[in-house]
């Protein structure tokens, strides 16, 4: 019977310790769009994984993203045409910020 409460003793503090230094802080995007009505949704894009976020006088963000590099997306209204791009990284417990994006008729 003490081998078995020290042994579950053991293990709850093994887990204890992975759990701690396992955790991933999310970071953050954001971004504007000129013209400001230009657009309505942004994206981003992670392998299989899709978010999207609305644009807000010409403001986007998205919060708890994880870490990794994205691809990113805005979903433009007519007569403008969307916009795509490639490889922004996302940092561990950073904001990320991709700037103004001009979009073209």
């Amino acid at each position: 019977m003490k081998r078995t409460k020290i042994g579950l003793w053991l293990v709850g503090i093994s887990m204890a310790g992975l759990v701690a230094f396992a955790q991933i802080k999310d970071g953050s995007l954001k971004g504007t769009v000129n013209p400001p009505a230009g657009a309505d949704r942004a994206w981003i894009i992670l392998g299989m994984d899709s978010t999207k976020v609305p644009i807000a006088n010409g403001a986007f963000e998205f919060t708890n993203v994880k870490p990794g590099t994205y691809k990113i997306f805005i979903e433009a209204k007519a007569p403008y045409k969307s916009f795509a791009k490639d490889g922004i990284t996302v940092t561990e417990g950073q904001p990320t910020d991709v700037g103004e994006i001009k979009l073209s008729q």
